[in-house]
């Protein structure tokens, strides 16, 4: 792709009129409120990812595959993420539409592709929503023991045990209940708990990196090493350790989904978006090589099965490790509300489009408090029925989180792959569409690396597909001997686009033919002065 030769116009103020005006260019109506600043748009896409929040949750799983050699799954996996966050930095600069995923695909790949992308990021973030609620039971047992109420506090609190998996469901019913209630009342609400979150997040994160490397058991060389891993040949093992650093590093384009509630969206969402990818990853990076120094042993099983929660409590004591707990269970409620957001702004962006059923429903945004309620409803019931169905199944962590994750990266290739297609068409052309930005300075652009980041970027998401749906029983079925439990996941992907197909059929014919998106406009310049 070429360089932009957009000529960089002096900075401008830019009212919210302009906002309205730049969105109307697209063929939509403000209705969403713009209550959304810099760090509230950080805060959207970090919260997403929260390391505190995922990393908690699946160290254990990550370690029990790959021992201390997980470890560089982590860099392996951010890499090949910082290249999908380049893409789409690119893209929502062109479209700060809500809905980013089912909005970017359908103006690349045609509207019935894009429905197909939009159908299973909703199915992906709503499996999402269900698997960050249940990290409480990664942490908050081991704050008390009066959290575990399933069997007791005397019952295995393990979120592979049956109590601990059943426990896992329930906290996370209650969270949902919270998370969905604060997502009606309105975004600036929203956005104020997201930031403090994050606040208390980073806090936690530094907090934690000093803590575990101030107890440190061992030389951080030991991730050259594969200590703690099962016997057997270590490819599929490490492969395996990879869903770890697969499921956290997801989300960042979630600044995306609040385009149309967020300041200057060409010019902030681009930076929040890979910002909230690099300092996770930086962050992440730090909080697994401490867990790996600090734990008193990788070779005992207690890091597999007890997690960083473990370590802490064992390193720090009662009073140390339960207070920096606190901080993960804050990260998790932040996480939690992060995606029920982007999920609710997706839902709304496709129904407003009359794409899905119930659409003059889901579609509405309440004049009151400028949220569309009706979505944030259905992705909090959604997830919660996606929880319940896993009452009795130990296998809830592993088999939601992988699932979850492998449908969010058949939607980001779903906006890559028809991205890399419009490149190598306009190449000669000079690429993607230039324009300003509500500064007046030219649009984020990977400039004439864009071609070969996005090579990169959609090799690497197809493997990863393929490594998370692949029928390993150690995720998907814990039992060992139920078949369709070892091949659920390509079993739900399956059925998700059947379903699908039926949905938008029946909307194509009821509709009169195929969905008509607004006009392009790729530039914050007026309308009349780009003429």
């Amino acid at each position: 792709m070429a360089a932009e030769t957009t000529t960089v116009a002096a900075p401008s103020t830019h009212s919210s009129a302009d906002e309205r005006t730049d969105l109307s260019g697209f063929g939509y109506q403000q209705e969403l409120h713009r209550g959304v600043g810099y760090f509230a748009s950080f805060a959207a896409g970090f919260s997403f990812v929260s390391i505190l929040t995922t990393v908690f949750q699946l160290f254990g799983l990550g370690f029990s595959f790959g021992g201390a050699a997980f470890f560089w799954t982590w860099p392996a996996v951010f890499a090949g993420q910082l290249l999908v966050a380049l893409c789409f930095a690119e893209l929502a600069a062109r479209y700060p539409i809500s809905g980013s995923i089912f909005q970017w695909s359908s103006r690349l790949a045609g509207t019935d592709f894009g429905w197909f992308t939009g159908w299973v990021m909703i199915v992906g973030q709503i499996l999402t929503v269900a698997t960050a609620a249940i990290a409480l039971q990664a942490v908050l047992p081991s704050i008390w023991s009066g959290f575990q109420l399933i069997g007791g506090s005397s019952a295995d609190s393990a979120p592979t045990s049956p109590t601990g998996a059943q426990n896992a469901v329930l906290l996370g019913l209650l969270l949902l209940v919270v998370t969905t209630v604060i997502n009606i009342i309105g975004v600036r609400l929203m956005a104020m708990l997201t930031s403090v979150g994050v606040v208390i997040e980073l806090l936690g994160v530094a907090a934690l990196v000093v803590a575990l490397f101030f107890q440190a058991e061992r030389s951080p060389s030991v991730v050259l090493t594969t200590e703690g891993a099962p016997e057997g040949s270590y490819l599929p093992l490490w492969l395996a350790s990879s869903l770890m650093a697969a499921y956290v590093m997801v989300g960042f384009d979630s600044a995306g989904e609040l385009s149309e509630e967020t300041h200057r969206p060409r010019r902030t969402t681009p930076r929040t978006i890979i910002r909230a990818l690099v300092v996770s990853g930086l962050g992440g990076v730090l909080l697994l090589l401490g867990g790996l120094v600090a734990a008193p042993s990788l070779t005992d099983g207690t890091l597999a099965t007890g997690g960083l929660a473990g370590v802490l409590t064992s390193q720090l004591g009662g009073v140390g490790g339960r207070l920096l707990l606190a901080a993960v269970a804050v990260a998790v409620f932040a996480c939690t509300l992060a995606v029920q957001t982007s999920g609710a702004r997706m839902m709304f962006s496709m129904a407003r489009e009359r794409s899905l059923p119930f659409h003059r429903v889901l579609g509405k945004v309440s004049p009151r408090t400028g949220t569309p309620i009706a979505t944030s409803l259905v992705v909090g019931v959604g997830a919660a029925i996606a929880l319940a169905v896993n009452w009795n199944q130990s296998a809830v962590f592993t088999a939601l989180a992988s699932l979850c994750i492998a449908m969010l990266y058949l939607a980001y290739l779903g906006v890559t792959l028809p991205l890399l297609l419009k490149r190598l068409r306009l190449r000669r052309s000079g690429g993607l569409e230039s324009g300003i930005a509500e500064d007046g300075r030219p649009l984020f652009s990977l400039g004439r690396w864009g071609i070969a980041i996005n090579v990169v970027a959609v090799a690497y998401q197809v493997v990863m597909v393929v490594n998370l749906v692949w029928p390993r029983p150690e995720i998907y079925d814990l039992t060992g001997d139920t078949w369709w439990l070892k091949w659920s996941a390509l079993l739900f992907i399956g059925l998700t686009l059947v379903v699908g197909a039926v949905i938008h059929w029946r909307n194509r014919v009821r509709h009169d033919g195929a969905i008509m998106l607004g006009a392009l406009h790729t530039s914050a310049e007026p309308q009349e002065a780009a003429a």
